[in-house]
């Protein structure tokens, strides 16, 4: 059942299509993944296409397919290897708009449960810097370990509020995404939870909590960035109301036009008049209707700042690193140790990593650019040299975790295991996504095996899923016991 009050608003707004729209809520609703590009040869590529026979292009979003009910992509090993995130399809649409290039430093602000986070890292392609903030804790944790299942080495995952971060990033990114908390009516056909927690009153809040969100992003965008706002509602108040009333509190941005007939989105403009005070160019933003396309409600704008964009990484001042924080060169004895062992990247015990090593690393896990080493305790991480200062604010992610050093020994990470090629790992145990070994790994299982002593990269047809270790012919089993199935 859905509110009367939002029937009768949405009779109001669509006049003579409000039959139609209301008939779409009868009919089952679209399911889509997106394709990790960051992982995605043509092998893998073909991979996922065979697996899933039944895909079809979703035309506003590169990568991005539609899947029958009956697919379950979500229980295929293929998924836990990160080749793809299960992603409904209009979700996919603001990401496109944001035109990330790779290098630049992108801030996905509201970035639970982690969809266009990984988006954008893909489209980064290993270089600049990627901060994805969720502020409710829960979310950011789920956030976080879908930013390492899909191997995004050049994410930094936060769980802070926009204030703080505003404070601490003036004028910082080049592009940055608010896809903002909203009242969901676009998911009352995929939610019911939504529906029933919808009023009047929540839509206001969301409006104004909007308004703070979109100010605080305002001072971390660089001049001539790109913001791209997001919700998946209907109601005008947060969608061309939000954008008009940023408009009014911030003159130095302005409306970008979208082409939309490439996207398959014609007759998707934005409606000037659903605005109390409309600015000029509103409809060009963007409106998906479940009654005009195969997906469920969404609005995007994309929003430019006045002024020349800086062109060089280092033009932001960072200031007031902490000592322990400090990115170093030297990572410690037990990390270069195991990669002598385990990864064909160099070969005998190194008392130092030098420029070529360290090429060589980034090249295996899929990085450029100018890159050090970061220690959080004794966990090891692998982070973009540009990223700010990280002190005092809420950090479950600096970038790529590599592992641990445990008792003078070092244990790599899964994030590792997932961002790694394959091809050199120095032991892979390779397995067929059909192979009942597959779900006994992924359920936490050991399993005989034979084969020299040491660190496996397990892998499905020949993507890593995680770590196992040989010794006297049982593989035991390093999959994290959180995601066990």
């Amino acid at each position: 059942m859905l509110p009367e009050a939002f029937l009768e608003r949405m009779q109001r707004m669509l006049g003579e299509e409000y039959g139609t729209f209301l008939e779409a809520f009868e009919k089952e609703r679209s399911q889509g993944l997106c394709l990790n590009s960051r992982k995605m040869g043509a092998d893998a590529e073909n991979a996922v296409l065979a697996a899933f026979e039944s895909l079809s292009p979703v035309p506003w979003a590169e990568h991005g397919y539609y899947y029958e009910p009956g697919s379950h992509p979500g229980k295929h090993p293929f998924h836990e290897a990160g080749l793809y995130y299960i992603q409904e399809p209009s979700a996919m649409m603001p990401v496109g708009l944001l035109e990330v290039q790779p290098g630049e430093r992108i801030l996905d602000l509201c970035g639970a449960p982690g969809g266009k986070s990984v988006q954008i890292g893909a489209r980064l392609q290993g270089k600049g810097i990627l901060i994805c903030n969720e502020i409710h804790p829960a979310r950011a944790k789920i956030l976080s370990e879908n930013i390492e299942r899909m191997g995004i080495g050049n994410a930094c995952v936060l769980n802070e509020t926009p204030e703080h971060l505003a404070e601490r990033f003036p004028g910082y990114f080049d592009r940055i995404l608010v896809d903002a908390p909203c009242s969901g009516e676009g998911m009352f056909r995929r939610n019911e939870e939504a529906s029933e927690e919808w009023s009047p009153e929540n839509v206001q809040m969301c409006a104004r909590r909007q308004d703070d969100i979109l100010d605080c992003a305002a001072k971390m965008l660089g001049s001539g960035g790109r913001l791209v706002y997001s919700t998946c509602t209907f109601a005008p108040e947060e969608n061309e109301g939000s954008v008009s009333r940023f408009l009014r509190r911030h003159g130095e941005f302005r409306i970008l036009s979208v082409d939309k007939e490439p996207l398959g989105l014609n007759g998707c403009d934005g409606v000037p008049a659903y605005a109390e005070e409309p600015v000029p160019g509103l409809e060009n933003t963007v409106r998906l209707w479940p009654h005009r396309i195969r997906g469920e409600g969404h609005f995007a704008a994309v929003l430019e700042k006045d002024g020349h964009r800086l062109k060089e990484p280092g033009d932001f001042e960072r200031k007031g690193r902490a000592k322990a924080l400090e990115p170093d060169r030297r990572p410690p004895i037990e990390f270069l140790q195991f990669c002598a062992e385990n990864l064909r990247l160099f070969q005998g015990r190194k008392e130092a990593l030098d420029p070529e090593m360290l090429e060589k690393l980034c090249a295996a896990t899929g990085l450029e650019g100018d890159l050090k080493f970061m220690k959080f305790g004794e966990n090891l991480y692998l982070t973009p040299a540009d990223t700010a200062s990280l002190k005092g604010l809420k950090v479950l992610r600096p970038g790529l975790h590599l592992g641990e050093v445990k008792k003078n020994r070092f244990e790599p990470s899964h994030a590792l295991a997932l961002a790694l090629d394959p091809r050199v790992a120095a032991h892979v145990w390779s397995l067929g996504a059909a192979d009942p070994e597959v779900s006994a790994y992924l359920s936490g299982q050991t399993f005989p095996a034979q084969g020299e002593k040491g660190w496996y990269l397990i892998c499905v047809e020949g993507f890593g899923l995680g770590w196992g270790k040989l010794a006297g012919g049982i593989m035991k089993n390093h999959y994290p016991r959180g995601l066990r199935r």
